[in-house]
């Protein structure tokens, strides 16, 4: 099994992001993912490994974000590349699917979280109500790294707090 989850978003407005933080976002969060993939599928696929590949993409994959066009850019690529991935594995027996969690209190976002207004924006915006949690990712990690998701391969599953259909 392997579980792609490096990701990076230096937050920049669309007209003065440096050329160079586009590019070291592209090669952590979507470069990575398929070198990562690449690598690991190359051993499954010569030692017989009925294995699984799990992508941590974004809901930002399918929404854009003022800061974020670098960010949201690489999660969408995520999206096709998990997709494509699942085609060409597939008939090896090697499932690849994508999460795409929603606001995750984590490293990458901790300060933007900080901000009260921000903060309490995005429970107003959550039916659940709260910022989520890396725990919340686990459990569908775990779902799709075990044979209970046999049967899905290409598969993006949102995990937002319901972030994503409410739209106020």
């Amino acid at each position: 099994m392997l579980v792609n989850d490096a990701g990076i978003c230096p937050f920049w407005d669309f007209t003065t992001m440096p050329e160079e933080v586009w590019d070291q976002t592209i090669d952590v969060n979507l470069k990575g993912t398929f070198l990562c993939s690449q690598a690991v599928s190359k051993v499954m696929i010569e030692n017989g490994i009925k294995g699984r590949i799990i992508n941590i993409g974004s809901i930002s994959s399918v929404v854009g974000g003022e800061q974020q066009a670098h960010y949201c850019s690489t999660k969408a690529g995520i999206n096709l590349l998990t997709a494509s991935m699942a085609i060409a594995l597939g008939p090896h027996g090697i499932t690849c699917n994508a999460i795409l969690p929603g606001p995750i209190e984590t490293d990458i976002n901790r300060d933007d979280l900080a901000q009260p207004e921000k903060r309490e924006y995005f429970i107003r915006r959550t039916p659940l109500r709260r910022i989520g949690l890396p725990e919340d990712v686990a459990g569908p990690v775990i779902f799709f790294a075990t044979d209970d998701s046999a049967w899905c391969t290409g598969s993006t599953l949102v995990v937002d707090g319901g972030i994503l259909i409410n739209f106020q």
